[in-house]
């Protein structure tokens, strides 16, 4: 495919961990051309082929970055001080309708509210769950949702194992370790499926959702790993009540772990044929657990409540 008959893919978040990742993924292809998309363009330094201005919280920086555009990847950041997701997806979403985007990919993750039967709310999952039928709705010749797992990196650097008051390092966490329900992965192989989604729309562009999932484990199972790979990892299982408690905000800390513990994080279907689906699209198995963590595990300086 000549350089000239190559569509345009623009990429939210470009700077970020999953933006990254797709922006690499999309480039190692080089079947798309790749607009990385950021609100400090000057300051990019990633592989994209072209940059651009646009800032999800000034939707009039959004028509001219999307110009042109066959694709958009978006991801919204929950985290980030005072993010109102629904708006920015909103902004996003109308931009790429009025630009004549044919295929729209929102990172998106399972509705734990609706899962748990209102048992638990999990803002972080349920609000972006909440934007899928906003994008399904739009009228995109092709839709496709992307699903990031547990990301294998929160397990190691700075939410890693801690010193413990036995001397040891570990984790103390409200959660039942024999408990298999962590569908687990490398975030930055998650640009992997995104990118074969935009490659292959006739297989994921009518909605498909494609979870990526490297390994399914119980925390004992990563202790377990680790301690194969010459780690030697303590863990204290205490009452939610108890941990709630520890420091600012460990309450929804125990909502997640409760949350996982009791629907697992995609939730109780195991969601085979779309975690297959993903794989094909993505072109390989995702890593493993083990693979992951002999070659990247590191342990941080003590994370400071």
């Amino acid at each position: 495919m000549s350089s000239d008959a190559k569509k345009v893919i623009a990429v939210f978040g470009a700077t970020g961990q999953q933006g990254g990742g797709v922006v690499r993924a999309l480039t190692a292809r080089g079947d798309f051309i790749v607009r990385a998309l950021t609100r400090n363009p000057g300051k990019y330094d990633g592989p994209a082929d072209e940059v651009a201005e646009a800032d999800l919280d000034r939707p009039e920086t959004l028509a001219e970055a999307l110009t042109d555009a066959y694709g958009v990847f978006l991801v919204t950041n929950y985290w980030q001080e005072g993010v109102d997701e629904l708006q920015q997806a909103t902004a996003a979403i109308d931009a790429a309708k009025a630009a004549g985007v044919e295929h729209f990919v929102w990172s998106t993750l399972p509705n734990a509210e609706a899962i748990s039967d209102g048992k638990y709310k999990l803002p972080q999952f349920s609000g972006k769950a909440k934007i899928d039928p906003i994008v399904g709705k739009a009228g995109f010749k092709h839709h496709s949702f992307v699903v990031p797992p547990a990301y294998y990196q929160n397990f190691s650097g700075q939410f890693g194992p801690q010193p413990q008051q036995d001397g040891s390092l570990g984790w103390t966490l409200p959660l039942d370790p024999t408990v298999r329900c962590f569908h687990l992965g490398d975030i930055g192989e998650l640009g992997d499926i995104v990118a074969g989604a935009f490659a292959h729309p006739e297989k994921a562009g009518d909605g498909a959702y494609l979870p990526l999932v490297g390994d399914f484990l119980s925390f004992n199972d990563m202790l377990e790993t680790l301690r194969q790979q010459g780690h030697e990892f303590s863990f204290n299982q205490v009452p939610r009540d108890v941990f709630a408690g520890f420091f600012p905000g460990a309450d929804a800390l125990v909502e997640n772990m409760a949350y996982y513990e009791d629907c697992t994080y995609l939730g109780p279907d195991p969601q085979e044929d779309a975690i297959a689906l993903a794989n094909a699209v993505a072109g390989r198995t995702p890593t493993c657990f083990a693979d992951w963590a002999r070659d990247n595990f590191r342990i941080a300086p003590p994370k400071q409540h």
